[in-house]
């Protein structure tokens, strides 16, 4: 406040225009620098979607749609989703835009990967068991398989399209490997065939010099 007082004294406005916003910043308290939106509707999500400059991960976590009682690990499994899922968010949040579903579908358990506003990818967490005597809902914790399918959002990371030369270098790469492979196999082959046809050679040369 006392520099303001001197730059107000002073006739300073530009010192005076930067004092006063840093003093609005100031009286609003501290910002979140992690926020995580709550879907509320399909079409909100679906608006949320198509406007996303950043590829989206949704976690959709809805432990009421159960119709079967739970397993003895699911209640954990789905503590450990949960906490995954915070951690993520705080890791990538700069590069990717998480998003959570608390009212979605039949679904208890889902996490879903969106590329340029379409669906690439789906990791489902729950699975039906069936006992002795009734039904039991199983939720599993595949950590492995999310976090490969969060790395998977980068190569949708500040594009417009699919990457088509990146898509061309993969497809001829891996047709010049199955080539390479397969003319392997056929000279492996042919080599096998040679050296019977000279061995069967050799067999009658040797018996017509014996006869």
């Amino acid at each position: 406040m006392e520099i303001l007082t001197e730059a107000k004294y002073y006739c300073i406005s530009d010192l005076i225009g930067a004092i006063e916003v840093a003093l609005k910043k100031k009286d609003k308290g501290p910002e979140a620098t992690c926020r995580i939106p709550l879907i509320t509707s399909q079409t909100e999500e679906q608006l949320f979607l198509s406007s996303s400059a950043k590829p989206v991960v949704k976690f959709l976590i809805n432990r009421h749609n159960n119709k079967y009682s739970y397993t003895a690990t699911s209640d954990d499994n789905l503590l450990k989703n949960i906490e995954l899922f915070d951690k993520l968010c705080l890791r990538f949040r700069d590069r990717i835009n998480f998003i959570k579903d608390v009212i979605g579908s039949n679904e208890i358990c889902l996490w879903s990967f969106y590329g340029h506003g379409k669906k690439v990818a789906e990791v489902c967490c729950t699975s039906i068991v069936y006992a002795t005597d009734r039904k039991h809902t199983k939720v599993e914790f595949p950590e492995a398989r999310i976090f490969e399918e969060t790395l998977n959002m980068f190569l949708f990371e500040n594009r417009t399209g699919p990457d088509v030369d990146l898509l061309q270098a993969t497809a001829s790469r891996t047709g010049v490997t199955m080539s390479s492979s397969t003319a392997a196999c056929v000279s492996d082959e042919e080599d096998d065939r040679r050296a019977g046809s000279t061995g069967a050679g050799s067999t009658g040369q040797s018996s017509r010099f014996r006869i």
